[in-house]
């Protein structure tokens, strides 16, 4: 994890984090004992530049985090452009980006400070991650297409399956769109 994050750190990004799946897993992992890793369908590393919010950009930042660690399934997003693909209001900082990720427990992101200390933000809370308790962030539970989302997603992750301890919560009451 922590080959990870000084490859983050060497691309000297504003406002960077890995974030989501690649804490909210080692957390897991370590909770339900498991002596290897989850394996990762991606590392998210989130960055807020809104000077350049070219897609270009961030494919040449995954070229160069492959050429540091080859074996990294790579995704770098600059959040000034994700609003856009997402089709939601802009965020104002990546840190409010990862406060409007699906679920609690993935609403979480490591950088390493000036002195390489691991830095986590979790504008959710750790309630969530430490109680291995799934549910919708207050973003996603504000409206029935996002909660639709975080269903389609819970389904697709198959988090029980991984982790069996781990308690899913389906929203019930859906708020008008």
């Amino acid at each position: 994890m922590m080959d990870i994050l000084w490859a983050a750190k060497s691309l000297k990004l504003p406002e960077w984090w890995v974030c989501a799946g690649f804490v909210r897993s080692k957390i897991w992992d370590t909770l339900h004992g498991f002596t290897e890793r989850t394996s990762l369908s991606d590392v998210d590393i989130i960055y807020f530049d809104a000077s350049n919010i070219s897609e270009a950009v961030e494919k040449q930042l995954e070229f160069q985090l492959k050429q540091l660690l080859p074996s990294i399934p790579w995704s770098v997003k600059n959040q000034a452009r994700m609003h856009v693909v997402n089709n939601i209001p802009p965020y104002v900082s990546s840190v409010d980006a990862i406060s409007k990720f699906p679920e609690t427990a993935t609403a979480l992101g490591l950088k390493l400070d000036e002195q390489d200390q691991v830095v986590l933000t979790a504008p959710c809370g750790i309630d969530d991650v430490l109680g291995m308790i799934i549910k919708p962030t207050p973003f996603f539970s504000e409206c029935k297409n996002r909660l639709a989302i975080y269903e389609k997603r819970i389904a697709q992750k198959n988090i029980k399956d991984k982790w069996n301890k781990v308690t899913v919560f389906h929203d019930s009451w859906y708020p008008p769109d």
